[in-house]
């Protein structure tokens, strides 16, 4: 079997499931493939990881994703998991908030490598706010959850996806958070994709179809029983994610990336496929506000030779 390291965008959280049912069920080693999944720290740390040859593959979010390649790195994505973006503000219910407006002063909670901060120039601008208007602080990924709990430094709200964090919350015992999706606010982006690095694409394209395959098969097993995903991510990391209670925040974690593998774009539902429409609108919404280069070519980010 070939050895392959998958890295993920944070430590195993419903999402990941598919990923968790394909080396429960041998999917990969079905693929010759001896799978080693690793947490992550962030999107934009698991694509450099790939980039830098420490990782064979990633998951992580799209727009980090070419943040990075526009940078230099030599990284591509070979297929799409989250189809559609489920990044957020999430803001305490105490907090009083009825309106982006009413965040104008407030401070916001984010890690720095987290894939949800690519986007969020966007939201304040198409909700005429500025940079200037919110306090936005890092703090480390193991603490974003209890320091909004606890409103640490005053803080009001954090940003993260509407996939993870909702239950996240409410399984530490706070309440349903005031959400304001970035898709309400102009953001149409894809969400998560799997990347890799173009290099292995040109020397070992067989490897990477063979990844993308038990991936695939991974997440459709998932799709039609997620039960068995949850069962699977509980029996590999154990812990509190084997109790009725983790078992039951994986799958309404689950459940939202499930409602989330196609776009509207798809329309053969092709599952990973990279629908390139998709990346034409998330390629020019970062020409405009993110500072991408004007000549960026949205096909050069991706590629669907690997999706069947």
């Amino acid at each position: 079997e070939d050895d392959v390291r998958l890295r993920l965008n944070w430590m195993y959280y419903g999402s990941h499931a598919g990923f968790a049912l394909g080396k429960d069920a041998g999917y990969y080693d079905d693929a010759g493939i001896d799978i080693d999944i690793r947490s992550g720290n962030g999107s934009s740390s698991a694509h450099r990881l790939v980039a830098n040859g420490d990782s064979d593959f990633a998951y992580g979010s799209c727009g980090a994703m070419i943040n990075l390649a526009s940078q230099g790195a030599e990284i591509i994505s070979i297929g799409v998991i989250d189809a559609m973006g489920s990044e957020a503000i999430l803001v305490r219910p105490d907090a009083g908030i009825s309106s982006i407006a009413d965040l104008k002063g407030k401070m916001l909670l984010t890690t720095a490598n987290a894939g949800v901060n690519t986007f969020f120039p966007i939201v304040l601008a198409n909700a005429n706010l500025t940079a200037s208007d919110i306090n936005l602080t890092n703090v480390p990924d193991g603490a974003l959850v209890s320091s909004y709990l606890q409103g640490s430094g005053g803080a009001v709200g954090i940003l993260g996806g509407v996939d993870d964090k909702p239950a996240e919350i409410q399984a530490n015992g706070g309440d349903a958070p005031v959400i304001f999706p970035y898709s309400d606010f102009g953001v149409d982006q894809v969400g998560y994709c799997i990347s890799t690095r173009k290099e292995l694409v040109a020397n070992n394209p067989d490897l990477v179809k063979r990844f993308m395959t038990a991936t695939i098969r991974s997440y459709k097993a998932a799709e039609a029983n997620p039960d068995s995903a949850v069962a699977a991510i509980a029996d590999i990391v154990g812990g509190s994610m084997a109790e009725d209670q983790g078992k039951a925040q994986s799958r309404a974690v689950l459940d939202v990336t499930l409602g989330l593998l196609y776009s509207a774009g798809n329309t053969e539902r092709k599952l990973g496929l990279n629908v390139p429409g998709d990346w034409a609108s998330m390629v020019s919404l970062m020409k405009e506000y993110n500072d991408l280069d004007a000549n960026a070519d949205p096909a050069s980010f991706y590629t669907n030779d690997f999706i069947d």
